[in-house]
């Protein structure tokens, strides 16, 4: 989902994807990831313009949640905190919210400059944390059509053996 209407999250929504998200699954128990809940439209803009392509439609959503990884803390950080972020997307939907997320590792801002930094130097989260994403968060300003199952790649799909 990447249109928002512009009404904001009730505090019970918030915290209902919160929880979701903090009783994810990490391997070996380290919950190596961290949260920064963004609702600050001018924060929201900033951030929307960290990335050459997917972000910008950003700015038009109520809710943003960073997720961050440590990479101190666990080697698959990355993995833990994608599992975090995938629970996060579901438990959006579940709440009939709508929501979307946004690669920022890996990914650079049109001067360049690492997402990675830049979010970080925005939002003040220090070293050694990693943003991995941002997930925006919202009520619907679209329908969406449901999959369509004749579009599964049943190919990509090996029992037993590859």
């Amino acid at each position: 989902m990447r249109k928002f209407t512009d009404e904001a999250l009730t505090a019970a929504e918030v915290e209902t994807l919160l929880k979701s998200a903090l009783m994810a699954p990490s391997s070996k128990g380290k919950h190596a990831w961290h949260f920064v809940v963004v609702d600050d439209k001018a924060m929201l803009k900033a951030l929307s313009q960290v990335k050459t392509v997917g972000s910008d439609w950003l700015e038009g959503a109520p809710l943003a949640i960073v997720v961050v990884g440590d990479p101190a803390e666990s080697d698959v950080w990355i993995e833990d905190a994608s599992v975090a972020t995938t629970i996060l997307l579901y438990q959006a939907e579940d709440l009939g919210l709508g929501a979307c997320w946004v690669q920022v590792r890996e990914r650079y801002a049109p001067d360049g400059t690492p997402s990675d930094t830049l979010v970080r130097e925005l939002l003040n989260i220090p070293e050694p944390l990693q943003v991995l994403a941002m997930v925006a968060v919202g009520h619907k300003g679209m329908e969406r059509k449901p999959f369509n199952e004749e579009r599964l790649l049943w190919e990509k799909v090996h029992v037993d053996r590859f």
